[in-house]
Order: structure tokens, then C-alpha cells, then sequence
């Protein structure tokens, strides 16, 4: 497949310090282009699933328009980390070595505030709109996984999105299933334009969209134990989720409108 979209790739120089929101301890690091970013690792938390839907949810956005971080690939050598004095990085470090995921570091971003900040009506839809879509569970008021940098909302974090793949037997069902979660959503609130964002949104997504994304996917990411479906299935399965849930969008959509018209 001949893929516009694509990923750059760099070689992990520093260690910097760990960020210890959440269990999965991802971290600031620097590479070989002099950059620094924020490093996710293949050997925390939910492993290679929960790089694969930070990929997956942050192309995504980036294809609707919304702003995200760039995302690169990020290779950690088998001698990175040997002279880490805290053992649980060190174990983190050993357990990532080959291909990680990694944000571009916004320097100087501070946190989304839903009280200071209200995003326009058809920005905020379209981002309700987005995680309903990837089932993201994780943009909540508590957790907003938004940051304001230049004065413009960045969407960061979707290692919680595609729950589905960890009940990989029932994505069929998980595909034109409602996202009842939405209704905790921070956005939800301000997302008076849904029935646009929708349109919208399935301008910008086409299916060749979605399959360009979905094979960003390295195939050493796809060696799964829990299923014996081979890398190409799996990338074909994640399409076709995708595919599927886009087609069906009335019915997360109009849960997200009924959540929210209890708010309002």
C-alpha cells in the first residue's frame, strides 16, 4: 500500500525524567535529531495495544484537523538505560527495547482548564465526535488529556482508546456498539454541533484514510499471544472496526446528543 501518511523515526539519546501520571510511566527523553519528547513505552501498562491506539487515535485526529503533537517512532537500543539507578525504570527500559511510540514534547503547554477555557461549539463537537468514535475513555473532567499551547487546544493521550482490543473475540459487536463513557466526557458540554462535526468528519475520513493509518502499524507491534490471527489480520481487523463504526456513527452519535441533553 502506497501510504501519504507516514511516521518519522529516531533513536532515543537521554533519558531525561519520568512523568508519572497514570501506571504506565511514560517519560521525557531526547533523541538523536535534538528534539525531546514524550516517550511511551512497548513494555508498560497494556504494551504494544496501548501504542497502537495512542497511533491509531492520534492519526486519526490529525486527519479531522485537530491538533496533536507529531508522533514519531522511537527506537531504544539493548544497552539504553543500563546505568538507570531507580530498578522499576530500568525494568521499564529493558522490557522496551526495539520500537516505542513517542509525542514531540510542547514545551512550555499548560493543561486544558474546562473553567478558563471554553473550546468553540464545532471544535469541541468535532472532538466528542473523536472519541466516541475510538472509544476513548480517558478525556474527562478529572483527566482532561488536553493541553493549551500558543493559545490552541492540542489533543494528547489515546493509549486508553479501542478497549475493544483487549476482548479481541467480540470486536464485531464493539463496532456498532453506543459509547455510554461519552456522557463523562469534558467537552461534552459545549458539543452543540455533533450532527455536523459528524458530517463533517466522515468528509475527512474516508476509508482510504483510515487504511493509510492503520498500516502505520509496525508488524513487531502486531505478535500478539492472545490471538492467532497473523500481523496482516489484525491490521485488517482494526480497519475494519473502523470502517464499520464510521458507517454506523448515528449510534454513538446519538448517545453523545442524549448524554448531553441530560446536561443542559
Amino acid at each position: 500500500m502506497n501510504l501519504s501518511t507516514h511516521l518519522r523515526q529516531v533513536t532515543v539519546t537521554r533519558y531525561i525524567t519520568p512523568l508519572r501520571e497514570g501506571g504506565s510511566l511514560p517519560a521525557l527523553a531526547e533523541a538523536d535529531d535534538d528534539f525531546k519528547y514524550v516517550l511511551k513505552f512497548r513494555g508498560a501498562g497494556h504494551g504494544v495495544k496501548a501504542l497502537i491506539a495512542e497511533l491509531l487515535g492520534g492519526e486519526i485526529a490529525r486527519a479531522l484537523g485537530l491538533k496533536v503533537p507529531e508522533l514519531v517512532f522511537a527506537d531504544l537500543d539493548e544497552a539504553f538505560g543500563r546505568t538507570e539507578g531507580d530498578e522499576e525504570i530500568q525494568d521499564l527500559l529493558k522490557g522496551s527495547q526495539g520500537l516505542n511510540l513517542a509525542l514531540h514534547f510542547l514545551s512550555g503547554a499548560i493543561n486544558f482548564d474546562p473553567v478558563v477555557t471554553k473550546p468553540e461549539a464545532m471544535l469541541a463537537s468535532k472532538i466528542v465526535w473523536l472519541d466516541a468514535f475510538i472509544t476513548n475513555v480517558d478525556r474527562t473532567f478529572r483527566n482532561t488529556n488536553m493541553l493549551m499551547w500558543h493559545k490552541e487546544l492540542w489533543l494528547i493521550d489515546h493509549g486508553a482508546s479501542f478497549y475493544f482490543h483487549h476482548s479481541w473475540a467480540n470486536r464485531e459487536k464493539h463496532a456498532i456498539s453506543p459509547f455510554s463513557l461519552i456522557k463523562d466526557h469534558v467537552l461534552l458540554p459545549q458539543a452543540s454541533m455533533l450532527q455536523e462535526a459528524d458530517a463533517a468528519c466522515k468528509v475527512l475520513l474516508t476509508e482510504e484514510k483510515i487504511r493509510e493509518i492503520v498500516w502505520l502499524i509496525p508488524q513487531d507491534w502486531l505478535q500478539w499471544d492472545d490471538t492467532g490471527d497473523s500481523p496482516e489480520e489484525i491490521k485488517e481487523a482494526y480497519a475494519g472496526f473502523l470502517i464499520t463504526r464510521l458507517t454506523h456513527s448515528e449510534i454513538f452519535i446519538k448517545e453523545a446528543q442524549n448524554a448531553r441533553q441530560t446536561l443542559i
